[in-house]
């Protein structure tokens, strides 16, 4: 068993420091990797909520520290989507495990696609009409339509909770091409939200007696790490070169869940 968790530990530091580079948080991946060194199901979500929650606070901290993390856009996001995602999980008992599952593969299509369309530039400078909001954050000035952004977040809050992702997947896509966010202060902000997300998660998980400390802890100390060698990383990255990996990491991700509803089948 050492041999297996020592091997998973060091996947796991891999996935963790590109997760937290992208802002995605990784939680399927993570999960994936457990459940194929092992683990049962309800263990490996558990671990995985733990070690989202342990990783994407560590990286946030690195971006906040830089001031690459807006708290006055996590709360604003974090409200809307909270309340859609109970919403669309209180829903969710009307699909199907797979058309859940088909469901999430197509959102995580459109959203690696999107992220490789050039995002259009701003002029910060012109003064905000009725609906937007003129935000600055880390000496960067971005203006927000909420009549756009408001309609999204509320999507994807709804669509993360019918799923029962934390929307890290979700969240960069909305900040950078619906509100106009800078590529890092979005991966900040977005790490900060699943942070707050994986930790409910892992408490409801928890209660449940599904805590593995064996191999939750030494792979989340491990993770951690790689949390803060992603975020040090991000933060010397071309935001370009960020939003590439964002989408390719989350095509595979599309693929992966691809192959698991064939497989399904």
């Amino acid at each position: 068993m050492v041999l297996r968790i020592a091997i998973t530990s060091v996947i796991i530091f891999l996935l963790a420091v590109v997760m937290t580079m992208t802002g995605r948080g990784g939680g399927n991946f993570y999960v994936l990797t457990l459940v194929l060194a092992g683990l049962d199901m309800h263990q490996a979500a558990t671990t995985g909520q733990f070690i989202l929650f342990t990783t994407a606070l560590a990286a946030s901290i690195v971006f906040n520290k830089h001031r690459f993390l807006s708290i006055k856009l996590a709360i604003f996001i974090g409200g809307f989507t909270a309340v859609m995602a109970f919403v669309g999980g209180f829903t969710a008992g009307l699909f199907t495990g797979i058309t859940l599952k088909i469901i999430f593969s197509i959102l995580l299509v459109i959203a690696g696609v999107l992220m490789l369309l050039p995002v259009k530039e701003q002029n910060p400078l012109q003064k905000p009409k009725f609906g937007y909001w003129r935000l600055k954050s880390s000496g960067n000035i971005f203006i927000i339509n909420l009549w756009l952004s408001i309609p999204i977040i509320l999507a994807t809050g709804f669509f993360a909770g019918m799923v029962g992702v934390s929307g890290g997947s979700f969240l960069v896509p909305l900040m950078v091409l619906a509100c106009g966010v800078p590529m890092r202060i979005a991966v900040g902000t977005a790490l900060a939200l699943v942070a707050v997300i994986a930790f409910a998660g892992f408490l409801g998980h928890t209660l449940q007696g599904n805590f593995n400390a064996t191999w939750a802890i030494p792979i989340a100390t491990v993770a951690i790490i790689g949390g803060i060698i992603g975020g040090k990383v991000a933060l010397r990255t071309k935001p370009t070169y960020l939003k590439t990996l964002f989408a390719i990491t989350t095509l595979i991700a599309a693929i992966i869940m691809i192959v698991n509803v064939t497989i399904a089948k």
